[in-house]
């Protein structure tokens, strides 16, 4: 993935979920090692508020839609309460109005559990709410696939350079 080609093959969508899944094993082994320390009602709610207020109502509207099409509200939504900015946002204000406790780990566990375990990130405006494969990329993975095989030249008249699995990669 770069700035100009916004899409990851198999294996850099791995590596993306290993470097999260570092970050998430830290954040456990923390909170393993304060478990006593930590506010569990505190965490439970910073935990849980992501998904309360990001991702529930979301499902919900898309489960009631004859089409599966929620309002763009909801993935905004989704997208803030799913941004590490939000969490360092929150986890600060937090440690600034309140204190800064081990509680907090509750951030970074939740948005790296999702990232790491499950693939999710931010959801953009132009696929399903909930996951599925969208026909136009299913045909551009097609086409790239079957461009790195046969060794075409890509769009700029160069020749693919890639030395890992061709296939791009959806969660």
């Amino acid at each position: 993935m770069d700035a100009k080609n916004r899409f990851e093959t198999k294996a850099t969508f791995a590596l993306s979920r290993l470097e999260w899944l570092g970050f998430l094993a830290v954040s456990l082994v923390l909170a393993f090692q304060h478990r006593t320390e930590i506010r569990w009602g505190v965490f439970v709610l910073l935990f849980t508020v992501i998904d309360l207020v990001g991702y529930i109502p979301g499902a919900i509207a898309h489960r009631r839609s004859p089409d599966g099409r929620v309002p763009r509200a909801y993935y905004v939504a989704y997208n803030t309460m799913h941004s590490l900015v939000t969490a360092g946002v929150i986890a600060g204000a937090w440690a600034l109005f309140v204190r800064p406790e081990w509680a907090l780990l509750a951030l970074p566990i939740h948005l790296m559990g999702d990232r790491a375990l499950f693939g999710n990130s931010l959801k953009p405006f132009g696929v399903a709410f909930e996951p599925d494969l969208a026909p136009e990329f299913r045909a551009f993975e097609q086409r790239y696939r079957s461009q790195a095989r046969s060794g075409a030249s890509g769009a700029n008249g160069s020749a693919p350079t890639s030395v890992e699995d061709a296939d791009a990669v959806r969660a």
